[in-house]
């Protein structure tokens, strides 16, 4: 098998990540420092207000973050995360998360997340800083 790191890394996360099963998530780009991924939304996930629970939104952009800040090869664990909710989200819709390497040092690294739907309207913006640990995936 002649996969790249980032996407070993990924596929080693996704054995064991239930949470990112049952939220659906497909990987669309497994890169160095960067994750692209989807998921439609399904009634199961909406809120009393009928529209996608803000925790949702926030699990599918802290899994690209993780998946983003995984992939040199490192174990990283999220220290914060912030989320501005910019436009609500229905059911069947399908959000993309583009997650982006800001910066990366031994220790720290920040990513941004920006989360669209279908319509390529940006529903939500996800910044995220992790601790480097020095244990490295073994893929």
């Amino acid at each position: 098998m002649n996969d790249s790191l980032p996407k070993k890394v990924t596929n080693a996360m996704m054995q064991n990540d239930a949470f990112s099963k049952w939220l659906g998530i497909e990987r669309v780009i497994d890169g160095k420092g960067s994750s692209v991924i989807r998921m439609v939304v399904r009634a199961e996930m909406l809120n009393g207000f009928d529209i996608l629970h803000g925790g949702v939104s926030f699990s599918l952009a802290d899994s690209a973050l993780a998946f983003a800040a995984n992939s040199h090869g490192m174990q990283s664990v999220s220290i914060e995360n912030t989320i501005h909710y910019h436009l609500p989200v229905k059911e069947g819709d399908e959000l993309i998360a583009t997650a982006q390497e800001v910066s990366k040092s031994n220790k720290l690294a920040v990513y941004e997340v920006e989360v669209i739907n279908q319509k390529n309207e940006k529903v939500a913006t996800f910044k995220g800083t992790v601790y480097r640990t020095k244990n490295e995936w073994k893929v």
